[in-house]
């Protein structure tokens, strides 16, 4: 970590072919993460607002956390973009995401860091902080430094990147009538004020004793009632809150209730938080799948058997009935039920007692029934599929599970919540999903529904990679990515269309060479490269390809 003079920046064009504006659609894009442009005197109100408000700690410490945590994003972008470049170019990432970003002009003046041990410190000269012209302009010379939000957004930055926490403290500010602003980071170990320099990455007073009287309330109801929180049902949507009120409203009844909906809604989600929250909550919930069984099967399977009942009947077994005895029996697929088992179902329900196979007899049980099917069981009816009293004895109190192309406000909190409990599950840390990756759900129809977007978020979770966000290509492999313009070296918009490229002549060209596409690929190829002195990391990244795509495709080119 010898001091060494630090070479220029490398060219952001990559990071600029990552900025796209769809007018179109009013969003802005920066790879996966939407994006808006936003008046300066627009912050600085909010700024005033809340010195006003809640006083300077509290504002410092609210846009110290905003800053960090836009931060963090860019972080992600460093080794995606820059992967197979040197730790110094990689990191620089952060700096001109933070300049094409219009935040201040930053010029490195010390890095060093070590991605081994962890070892960092970093200075850096800031110019034309908005944050400094502003608070500067609105409340006049300060005696503390006050680029609060571009200081959260470097620690941010450069602690994903590190894998550790890093400080940055601001030794000099124009906001405090300096020429320039200076900053200085390391790890937040080596500050001697670090409890006071990391308090404002942490929430507000009163906020978080609000969050804390809060998360002491969820746990005595954790206490109070554990498994009411285990079937805890997500949702927010108006279909999805219509649903839950009329399963909230029959949860103290004793009615049978009928779940239906399409494949893959969560039916049996549905009938956990109902046994939760009834007065059952504390006996046993069955589930069976009826479809899963043999036809031939079913019956023992529901109502039990003695022994020698039928072949390889060994010893008597009680069926799912009596081992629900006192709480509830979800009957899934309900509508797959041979129509003998179908009868003595209805025997059953109407009587209160079961009689297993070989036996003469009866069994009194106490059962609070559920049925799921996505089934239309009164087509089956008609088609004489499903006994006509069988429907009207589970169809008293019918719950219709919307699909989740219908609740699209669900998704996000239900992606979140499945990305937190499958990366428990697989041992990795919880990944970021990006702007795009979100939209993207929401625009998708998801035939699967919520079982659809569970092995989706599952597979994200395992194929994720540290220190870089999911976007929509790693959910749904072959999307393109929106059309829009980008930013030219000039700072122009420039359009990235496949219309703006002149293809005719670029055909001629390829008739005119006589080797085809692939000569015309190697041409191009061997071009970049030597337009990049065989930098094959800089070569690529005017191909708009990776490193490896791109010594791949050298490779496949010198076999033929």
């Amino acid at each position: 970590m010898a001091k060494a003079k630090l070479p220029p920046l490398p060219s952001d064009a990559d990071l600029r072919r990552l900025i796209h504006f769809s007018a179109g659609d009013g969003r802005i894009w920066l790879a996966g993460q939407r994006m808006v442009l936003i008046h300066t005197a627009a912050l600085g109100a909010l700024r005033m607002e809340l010195m006003h408000s809640v006083g300077a700690e509290q504002t410092r410490r609210c846009f110290t956390r905003a800053g960090f945590a836009a931060g963090e994003r860019d972080a992600a972008l460093a080794r995606q973009i820059r992967g197979s470049a040197s730790l110094y170019d990689m990191f620089v990432v952060g700096p001109q995401l933070h300049m094409l970003e219009g935040a201040v002009q930053v010029t490195p003046l010390r890095f060093e860091a070590d991605a081994v041990t962890g070892a960092f410190y970093g200075e850096f000269e800031w110019i034309h902080s908005w944050e400094a012209e502003i608070h500067k302009r609105d409340f006049g010379v300060q005696e503390h430094p006050v680029c609060w939000m571009l200081i959260g957004y470097a620690s941010g930055y450069t602690s994903a990147f590190m894998g550790q926490p890093i400080l940055y403290k601001e030794t000099s500010c124009v906001g405090c009538g300096d020429a320039h602003c200076h900053i200085v980071g390391k790890p937040q170990h080596e500050w001697e004020d670090a409890e006071d320099l990391a308090s404002y990455f942490k929430g507000g007073s009163m906020l978080s004793t609000i969050q804390e009287l809060q998360t002491q309330v969820e746990s005595l109801r954790l206490e109070i009632s554990p498994e009411a929180n285990k079937t805890q049902l997500i949702g927010q949507s108006d279909a999805f809150k219509n649903a839950y009120a009329l399963l909230h409203t029959a949860a103290s009844t004793q009615v049978t209730v009928l779940l239906t909906g399409e494949t893959g809604v969560g039916k049996e989600r549905f009938a956990r938080a109902l046994h939760a929250l009834s007065t059952r909550a504390d006996k046993p919930f069955v589930a069976i799948n009826c479809a899963a069984i043999p036809h031939d099967l079913i019956e023992s399977e529901l109502f039990g058997a003695e022994k020698g009942a039928y072949t390889g009947a060994q010893a008597a077994r009680s069926g799912r009935f009596e081992r629900a005895h006192g709480g509830t029996l979800f009957l899934d697929e309900i509508g797959e039920l041979p129509l003998q088992a179908q009868a003595k179902l209805l025997r059953v329900i109407q009587e209160g007692e079961v009689e297993r196979l070989g036996s003469t007899q009866g069994r009194k049980v106490d059962v609070r029934l559920v049925a799921a099917t996505n089934q239309d069981l009164e087509a089956a009816v008609k088609d004489g599929r499903f006994r006509a009293d069988l429907y009207y004895r589970i169809n008293v109190y019918p719950v219709l599970i919307p699909p989740l192309r219908q609740r699209r406000d669900d998704i996000e909190p239900l992606a979140q919540a499945m990305l937190d409990r499958f990366a428990v599950l697989h041992g990795k840390p919880v990944p970021m999903l990006t702007d795009h990756a979100y939209e993207a759900m929401r625009n998708h129809d998801w035939p699967g529904n919520v079982r659809e977007l569970e092995n989706l978020v599952e597979r994200a979770v395992i194929l994720s990679k540290p220190h870089r966000a999911v976007d929509a290509q790693d959910l749904f492999p072959g999307m393109s990515f929106p059309q829009g313009v980008s930013i030219d070296p000039k700072g122009q918009l420039a359009h990235h269309r496949p219309s703006a490229m002149d293809c005719g002549s670029l055909l001629e060209q390829l008739q005119d060479c006589g080797e085809g596409l692939e000569g015309l690929e190697r041409s191009l190829l061997h071009e970049a490269v030597d337009k990049a002195k065989g930098n094959l990391s800089a070569a690529a990244r005017m191909l708009g390809l990776t490193r490896a795509q791109l010594s791949y495709r050298l490779a496949r080119n010198q076999a033929s």
